[in-house]
């Protein structure tokens, strides 16, 4: 018979080998392994603190999600409005696949019947492109608690996203942007915020 010590030995050599494929495993994988998930993280972060500085430079207050979970929310958004804003933005129907950013003056469209102003209470930052089957099973689910506590809310896609005809939208209480943050937010004041930080009219 093989002595006990050698048996060990076996083993220790098996479980070594078995730690290092499996380490090369997670290594070579491209999409859901933990570094990819850290990268992931990092980057969502990263986007996350642009749209704070984008907000700030605008002058629109908000509070963040660290803020809103020391004051004990569960349900957070990346930011929560202090007040209710409007946007213009393209219509859901308009035959455009990419949604973008509106004109920093008002009025100022190609075609107006191709536009409407929503109003939102919270914005959801996303590093990431927004096709259908993320969207539909992953992140509106998520918002849509949103939409229950805060009101109605933006989804920003930084990547672009599948064409607007075929996200869903919550009833209209969701609206959808893909590459960057809107160029005009319309303040309960009357007054309009651009990119430049001041009020343009």
């Amino acid at each position: 018979s093989i002595p006990p010590s050698l048996d060990r030995n076996d083993d220790l050599i098996s479980l070594s080998r078995l730690s290092l494929e499996v380490r090369e495993a997670v290594d070579s994988d491209p999409m859901y392994g933990p570094r990819s998930d850290k990268e992931r993280h990092n980057i969502g972060i990263e986007y996350e603190l642009l749209l704070e500085y984008t907000l700030k430079n605008m002058g629109i207050p908000f509070e963040t999600e660290e803020q809103l979970r020391k004051r004990g929310t569960a349900k957070t958004p990346d930011v929560l409005l202090s007040c209710p804003i409007g946007l213009k933005v393209r219509k859901k129907k308009s035959p455009h696949p990419i949604q973008q950013s509106p004109s920093r003056i008002p009025g100022n469209f190609e075609k107006e019947d191709e536009y409407e102003w929503k109003i939102i209470c919270w914005i959801d930052s996303k590093a990431l492109f927004g096709d259908v089957d993320t969207h539909t099973n992953s992140v509106l689910p998520q918002v849509e608690t949103y939409v229950h506590r805060f009101g109605p809310g933006l989804v920003l896609y930084w990547f672009g996203h599948a064409p607007l005809s075929r996200l869903g939208d919550s009833h209209g209480d969701v609206v959808v942007v893909g590459g960057d943050l809107p160029d005009l937010f319309l303040m309960p004041t009357g007054e309009y915020r651009g990119q430049s930080g001041r009020q343009l009219f």
